[in-house]
């Protein structure tokens, strides 16, 4: 799974199907319920932290195969689960559409950006996500919108009720093409100033408490290039965990735990990790 995720960490899994289309995954769910087969849908795999031992499951990988992206309307993207959120963001600036430029950058695919409603500087998938499609845990089709959706800060309803989402339906707004560009250039500049970005890792890692920003709290905490093996909290951006090299799941857990330790003795603040954790 190293290969299959950012931050170059983990195990092999027990099984990797790559579908190409929804009825595949569908019949991938349907098969592994009736073995007895775990199963779980990895996307760019950017926000998951692998174990050393592996995932003892059937890894459906979302990837190129399953990354349709396209306008249904003058105003409204469909794009498929494996589709990465740079490639449609570019789509929007195309046909310029405004609304998704705080995902430009983002190093995620389309269904893991709805599974945990991916944001940044300001923006948030909720601000233009209004439907997606899934199957669910018997292998049928389905799909949730609007309120039913339940997002909110680093979630979805897809964290609790076992689907898989399949695609998504963005609504945008008409803009000016050049201010869209310069908003769009803008945010990568900073994420390229700002964020480690030369390093594997899996964006931000731990959570914003109320009424903090976690980087700054572990900065105050002298944790800046604090490190466990090959792990270490960036000296760019104390909220990003790195693997600088050779770095296991161990170390970027006990790091974490190390981490988050120390800020709630000095800062009495307990840090939640944003890392999906899997084995």
């Amino acid at each position: 799974m190293s290969s299959h995720t950012s931050f170059k960490i983990g195990g092999a899994a027990r099984l990797v199907a790559e579908p190409k289309s929804a009825d595949e995954i569908a019949l991938i769910v349907k098969e592994c319920r009736k073995l007895g087969v775990r199963y779980m849908a990895v996307g760019n795999g950017s926000n998951l932290l692998v174990d050393d031992g592996g995932i003892d499951a059937c890894v459906i990988l979302l990837g190129k195969d399953f990354a349709d992206v396209r306008l249904i309307d003058d105003t409204t993207i469909y794009a498929q689960a494996g589709a990465m959120l740079k490639k449609v963001c570019l789509l929007a600036l195309e046909n310029s559409l405004t609304g998704l430029e705080f995902a430009y950058g983002i190093p995620g695919s389309c269904g893991g950006a709805a599974f945990m409603n991916a944001g940044a500087y300001g923006g948030e998938m909720k601000d233009v996500l209004y439907k997606c499609d899934h199957i669910n845990a018997d292998g049928e089709c389905g799909f949730l919108e609007g309120d039913d959706l339940n997002l909110g800060y680093r979630h979805s309803a897809y964290y609790d009720n076992g689907c898989i989402v399949t695609s998504l339906y963005l609504k945008l707004e008409k803009g000016d093409k050049a201010e869209i560009k310069a908003k769009m250039d803008d945010l990568l500049g900073r994420r390229k100033d700002k964020q480690p970005l030369e390093y594997p890792s899996a964006g931000s890692t731990f959570k914003r408490p109320t009424g903090y920003f976690a980087g700054a709290l572990i900065e105050e905490c002298g944790l800046k290039g604090a490190s466990v093996g090959g792990a270490q909290v960036s000296e760019k951006h104390a909220g990003f965990v790195i693997n600088k090299g050779g770095a296991t799941c161990k170390d970027v857990l006990d790091l974490c735990k190390k981490v988050s330790d120390t800020v709630y003795e000095n800062k009495g603040v307990r840090l939640e990790m944003e890392i999906r954790v899997t084995k």
